[in-house]
């Protein structure tokens, strides 16, 4: 099992390489299921480190085509970065293991984590297999402030709770309130992702006990499969497979639920 979980963090980095997201969804149920990494608290902290470094490698890429917007990106990620660390540092150390009982049902803090995490996998396997429609922007650059703080705050405080990055809420939040393009609106997500992530995970430092080796060695397969992915992107439909793949993801979120709410 061991094995399987470091070959799929190539899976993961070949997903983002390849298709621009989506492959980050699965870090969680990997180091759960995979390579034995404790669902409450450790797997998604593992998962910020992970999904931070491989979006900041992404986001590096688009950088030099032009494709990242400081400005959106600060005044999105600040936020977000805010309401992540605060979520990794504060609230989730304060979540009880036993949050609540009903008769002989017990709703643990794995259980709601993993019960999270599956509802954003298949919220964004649905956004996957729809595809993302093209948005006419105006001409003129506009900020929704308020919306842009409150989706910040949202993105920053799921993020926390569950270690996932988020980009398909961010990226139609980017298009429709800062009136980005869509390609703009990639490359600055995985800016955002990035900085949030790496944050959110310095909040977990003083808290958990992070296995080095385990972590360093997944990121870096991970990231080894973001370059041999996005050296495919150019001969492979991504389209295709994204669509391909978010049925897949939209699989293995039911899976869990199933898993965690009627096996266990």
């Amino acid at each position: 099992m061991e094995i399987l979980g470091y070959i799929s963090a190539i899976l993961i980095g070949l997903s983002l390489g390849l298709i621009g997201g989506g492959g980050s969804i699965l870090t969680v149920p990997i180091l759960v299921y995979l390579l034995g990494v404790d669902a409450a608290d450790t797997a998604p902290a593992y998962s910020l480190f992970v999904v931070g470094t491989a979006s900041l490698i992404g986001a590096s890429i688009k950088y030099k085509h032009g494709f990242v917007d400081i400005k959106t990106a600060i005044v999105f990620g600040l936020p977000a970065i805010v309401a992540v660390y605060a979520t990794r540092r504060f609230l989730v150390p304060e979540i009880p293991d036993e949050i609540f009982t009903i008769d002989n049902f017990i709703f643990t803090k794995r259980l709601f984590v993993m019960g999270l995490f599956a509802t954003l996998m298949i919220l964004a396997s649905v956004s996957m297999i729809k595809g993302r429609k093209e948005i006419v922007q105006a001409e003129e650059r506009t900020f929704n402030y308020p919306l842009i703080l409150i989706e910040g705050i949202l993105v920053g405080v799921l993020t926390g709770l569950v270690g996932a990055g988020g980009g398909f809420i961010i990226i139609p939040a980017l298009v429709m309130l800062s009136n980005l393009p869509m390609k703009k609106a990639i490359g600055t997500s995985l800016a955002i992702i990035a900085a949030k992530s790496l944050f959110g995970f310095l909040g977990d430092l003083s808290i958990i006990t992070i296995d080095w080796k385990l972590l360093l060695s997944f990121t870096t397969l991970a990231v080894i499969g973001i370059f041999i992915g996005n050296q495919l992107s150019h001969k492979i439909d991504g389209s295709k497979l994204k669509k391909g793949f978010g049925y897949f993801v939209l699989l293995m979120g039911v899976i869990i639920i199933i898993k965690e709410t009627i096996i266990n």
